[in-house]
């Protein structure tokens, strides 16, 4: 799990690389993120998207000293299911 700093007031991308060393021969067929925990003023997720191997997240907002999680769980052609996280520490930069 990556631990990565944010600053309240960007917006930016968060990227899983599903393809290495794990999807030999296999691709992603969905993506879905979300973000713990909710609530207001919190990080919010603006947009997602993937492709065969990696998906992305563009997230803004969050509140400074705070850590949120964001979880990507994805299916694959061959049926598999997984999830990885990335942590985000917001702090004003």
């Amino acid at each position: 799990m990556a631990l990565v700093l944010k600053d309240p007031g960007s917006a930016l991308d968060y990227s899983v690389d599903w393809g290495l060393r794990y999807l030999t021969g296999d691709v992603l067929t969905e993506s879905l993120w979300s973000v713990v925990p909710v609530e207001s003023g919190g990080v919010t997720i603006d947009g997602s998207k993937f492709d065969s191997l990696s998906s992305t997240v563009n997230v803004s907002g969050g509140r400074p000293g705070k850590v949120y999680r964001l979880l990507n769980q994805v299916a694959t052609s061959q049926g598999r299911q997984d999830s990885r996280s990335i942590l985000v520490r917001v702090e004003v930069r």
